[in-house]
């Protein structure tokens, strides 16, 4: 293929991961086995049609969107798992966090005579952010094919390297694929919806990544309450926010959230959850104290 960042579904993890760095974005193709692919269909099917038309410049008047998808299909949360955009997930934005977390799951349906939305980087949301590194990746999975005229996802290469938010003169790249492809792209890449010029409907799936400690763009516990996330896997679970990073960061009542899932024996409050490096620390600052009031006795 002419298209550097486009592999098969057999490409190694280190391979997605190096071509995503490389190029801001990466397509997978046919990430989803059919059968795979035809289930998660069905199930969200009935939520695209009960689904409202959004408002505003950004969201689109003419394109559907829900969130809390994977109180809505047990295949939706089989792909915040799935390997093609976990894993590089976890190599780029794990570098900069403890464990990184889902920061959003939203279904997408652009309809026929829909204009592109203006070009942006996603991970302008934490403006008060300053971090060097990355801090998100998002995770389009086509659950029809992507094409020029019905509004494939436009990605403009390498504007992840670019610290000003101008649009280079050149188009955007569409992100074609054919339905059960992924489209990877970071949050510092400039991108948006296309523009819908066919006679039928664009539809997708975006699972959203970032780093651990930033505040996820949807709410996981509102979203996920703990009926609800006591049925999931327990990575799943993790990547919800039902964990405690050290070394509080995220506790209820100081104890791990996970223990509001699996009614298990709760263990004594504030109990520390620290690194090997903040252990040594305290520890030397506890001898000095020792030593100085031996000293002054």
């Amino acid at each position: 293929m002419s298209e550097p960042w486009i592999v098969e579904n057999t490409v190694s993890d280190q391979e997605l991961t190096d071509t995503l760095q490389e190029h801001g974005f990466a397509i997978v193709r046919e990430a989803l086995a059919p059968e795979q692919l035809a289930l998660l269909y069905d199930e969200l099917d009935q939520h695209f049609a009960q689904a409202e038309y959004c408002e505003g410049l950004f969201y689109g008047k003419t394109t559907k969107r829900f969130g809390r998808v994977l109180s809505k299909s047990q295949q939706a949360q089989q792909l915040v798992l799935n390997r093609f955009a976990l894993q590089p997930a976890r190599a780029i934005l794990g570098q900069s966090c403890e464990d990184i977390q889902l920061n959003l799951t939203q279904a997408i349906e652009i309809s026929p005579g829909s204009l592109s939305q203006a070009p942006h980087r996603d991970q302008d949301i934490w403006l008060g952010a300053a971090h060097p590194g990355e801090m998100m990746l998002n995770a389009m999975w086509a659950l029809d094919d992507f094409t020029r005229e019905n509004g494939a996802t436009l990605v403009w290469p390498g504007t992840h390297r670019r610290p000003d938010m101008q649009i280079p003169d050149t188009d955007g790249v569409a992100a074609v694929m054919p339905a059960g492809s992924l489209c990877l792209f970071l949050g510092s890449t400039i991108h948006n919806g296309g523009a819908n010029w066919s006679d039928r409907p664009r539809r997708g799936l975006v699972m959203s990544y970032c780093l651990g400690w930033l505040k996820p763009c949807e709410n996981p516990w509102l979203s996920y309450p703990p009926e609800v996330a006591r049925d999931f896997a327990p990575e799943l679970a993790r990547l919800i926010g039902y964990r405690q990073d050290c070394p509080s960061l995220n506790n209820v009542d100081g104890r791990c959230p996970s223990e509001l899932l699996y009614r298990e024996q709760p263990r004594p409050a504030f109990v520390d959850k620290l690194s090997e490096e903040q252990i040594a620390m305290i520890e030397q600052f506890n001898e000095m104290q020792l030593a100085y009031n031996s000293k002054a006795a």
